[in-house]
């Protein structure tokens, strides 16, 4: 997760039945259903930004005398066109869900170029707080936005299935066994990736639920993953978020305000292949916490484990949560305060040779297995140039001796190719498809 600020205490939200009461007037003088993006134009709210990342911007006309406003988090709204794909470097959204689909059989370039066409209009409808195209259910007609984000990805297998196994980047090559993986094959990879996420569950699964209809007979869904993370105005001031150990977790996330970001994160414009100038490639891996094991540790080597205080983020050799970490530390006995098989240590990316990701995360819950132990952790999202050079090398040394490691299980995993923003008038992966 990125050092991202979680967006500050909304406004109290207004009164279900005064909002209810206006549309349903509005709407009864048209006698037309009234559309999410005109509830939104008729709510009304004042301009704002939202996002310590993406900057989502929020402008939205005055309101009508008697209109009842949306809160801020109703109105926060990402955009679809643009140089990056949205969901990529805006600030952690409330409710997410991860999708992957195979395409059908008898389905190839022709269908898939048809369905993307599809999915990217009503990515572009839903994020503007409009309803789908087709057969819309509703779900979400009274919120606004609520800063949704849809993003698409390619797998290592759809080139093999379109006839352009020639367009395959090089960085898309499987990922490398690691011995702590127990993977799920059917929970892992995939010809076609969504991403969803949204400040609003409602407004999430509406985005869900577009998508599946949209696949109709040209896809079918191969594993999908639900998540969450703390609400916008859950805290009383920004800061980041915390797992489901306890730990404030994002804290050295790369920063697009670093110089050096766009080339860490995102495929240069004269990158190769040419059809993924602008975008990035996502790791996702479904890793779940013993959580019953980690709770009995007490809290000094719970700290240990991480590297960092519990409390607050810090490091264990003293400052605050955004103070450097001194690997050479030690205590009065001569030993290291953050020790050698810390977590943070390990992940540093100054001890990986510069390597670095963009990790946008969530939590997930499903529930509790037959032996009573929650089947909870991370659905771990990770964005880089070139995941050879982000997730491989950091992978493989926390698989030599990350003092986490006993504690988490990757139990599926992805690698998806992110192709950049569609333009106005363009759909995601035309480059790639009708190049």
């Amino acid at each position: 997760m990125a050092d991202q600020s979680i967006p500050q205490a909304r406004t109290p939200e207004a009164p279900r039945g005064a909002a209810t009461a206006q549309t349903a007037g509005t709407a009864g003088a048209t006698g037309k259903r009234m559309s999410r993006r005109r509830l939104l134009g008729t709510a009304g709210a004042t301009g704002l930004v939202l996002g310590a990342a993406g900057g989502a911007a929020v402008g939205h006309a005055a309101a009508p005398a008697g209109a009842t406003p949306l809160t801020s988090v109703g109105a926060g709204r990402a955009m679809f066109h643009g140089k990056h794909q949205p969901g990529i470097t805006e600030g952690l959204q409330a409710r997410g869900h991860l999708v992957a689909f195979d395409l059908a059989p008898g389905a190839g370039r022709k269908e898939a170029a048809a369905l993307l066409r599809r999915w990217s209009d009503t990515a572009r409808r839903l994020m503007a707080g409009e309803p789908s195209a087709q057969d819309d259910t509703g779900v979400a007609l009274d919120a606004g936005p609520s800063s949704l984000t849809l993003t698409f990805g390619f797998g290592h297998s759809f080139f093999a299935r379109t006839g352009l196994e020639g367009q395959r980047p090089a960085a898309l090559d499987p990922l490398p066994d690691f011995s702590s993986d127990r993977l799920d094959k059917t929970r892992s990879n995939g010809d076609l990736w969504v991403q969803i996420g949204a400040d609003d569950a409602l407004v999430a699964f509406h985005a869900l639920r577009a998508v599946q209809k949209d696949a109709g007979s040209a896809a079918r869904v191969r594993w999908q993953m639900n998540g969450f993370n703390r609400s916008p105005g859950a805290t009383a001031h920004p800061m980041t978020t915390r797992n489901l150990m306890g730990q404030v977790d994002g804290t050295r996330n790369p920063k697009p305000s670093e110089s050096d970001f766009d080339r860490r994160i995102f495929v240069p414009e004269k990158g190769e292949p040419a059809w993924m100038a602008n975008g990035s490639y996502v790791v996702v891996r479904r890793i779940r916490m013993l959580l019953d094991d980690w709770e009995r540790l007490p809290l000094e080597e719970q700290e240990n484990v991480i590297g960092r205080r519990k409390s607050d983020g810090a490091p264990l050799s003293g400052g605050t949560e955004t103070s450097e970490m001194d690997l050479e530390k030690t205590d009065a006995e001569g030993n290291l305060v953050v020790p050698f098989n810390a977590h943070a240590r390990i992940t540093r990316p100054d001890q990986n040779g510069g390597a670095a990701m963009l990790r946008r995360p969530f939590s997930y819950h499903d529930g509790i297995d037959a032996d009573g132990v929650p089947d909870a952790g991370l659905l771990f999202v990770c964005w880089q140039a070139d995941p050879l050079r982000g997730f491989v090398p950091v992978q493989r040394k926390l698989d030599r001796g990350d003092a986490l490691t006993p504690f988490v299980r990757h139990e599926a995993s992805g690698l998806f190719a992110v192709p950049g923003g569609a333009a106005e008038g363009e759909y995601v992966g035309q480059r790639l498809l009708e190049g």
